[in-house]
């Protein structure tokens, strides 16, 4: 998987890149990151990025001609998506990540800042994709949060797949709380159940967990996991 991000601040990813799984990933190539500057694209000689909004209004848009430039200078892979990091795109979540994860060569990450970007971008755009429903000083945190979800699905990055399977969201519930020792901390003790040793009744009382946890902290989750599912927690 080949990330690309068009970025003011390149930066900023240093540090988040290097650290933890993600680290470990991209030193094994399971994926790569490469980050293009359109302020290398600016033609004028102050290296202006930026310029005011037709028909007033506060603050500065990104001009178009250096992130067409940054994008147009990029390899083209078969299978790449150009996503635009916006709040007035879809909302990131579980699903969105398993599809990048599991359809694209390429995700082309292109980061906005000051007051946004001119419109035309958008013909360069395949995708737009949100956070959440608010504002931040530029896409790169957004950007981040993608990328970390993205390569965690990648073969090879999480050790053992199998757990995947089993965390929030990806049966449409909220994971079920879990334990280590001490067995008792301050007077709260770990369920007798997950001592029991039967696993199946181990099995039986996540998953209960599971839909419990929802219903009370998630009820938008726990309205479209009925439906889909077609029970409900009595």
């Amino acid at each position: 998987m080949r990330f690309d991000v068009v970025t003011l601040f390149p930066d900023f990813f240093t540090s988040a890149l290097s650290s933890g799984l993600l680290g470990k990933a991209l030193l094994k190539k399971i994926a790569e990151v490469h980050f293009v500057n359109p302020r290398d694209f600016a033609t004028d000689k102050h290296r202006r990025v930026d310029d005011e909004p037709y028909g007033g209004g506060v603050g500065m848009l990104m001009k178009p001609e250096p992130i067409f430039a940054a994008v147009e200078s990029l390899p083209i892979l078969p299978q790449r998506d150009v996503i635009m990091m916006t709040p007035q795109g879809q909302p990131l979540n579980q699903q969105l990540l398993v599809e990048l994860a599991t359809g694209y060569d390429q995700l082309i990450l292109i980061c906005g800042h000051y007051e946004g970007v001119d419109e035309r971008v958008l013909h360069l755009v395949t995708r737009e994709v949100s956070l959440g429903d608010f504002v931040l000083t530029g896409g790169e945190i957004p950007a981040l949060a993608l990328i970390n979800g993205v390569v965690r699905l990648l073969p090879g990055t999480v050790g053992k797949a199998e757990s995947l399977k089993s965390e929030s969201f990806e049966a449409g519930l909220l994971d079920y709380p879990q334990y280590t020792r001490p067995w008792e901390f301050r007077g709260w003790t770990v369920p007798e159940v997950l001592r029991s040793g039967n696993h199946q009744e181990i099995a039986r009382w996540r998953k209960q967990q599971q839909i419990e946890r929802t219903r009370d902290r998630r009820p938008d989750l726990y309205s479209n996991w009925v439906k889909e599912s077609g029970s409900e927690l009595e």
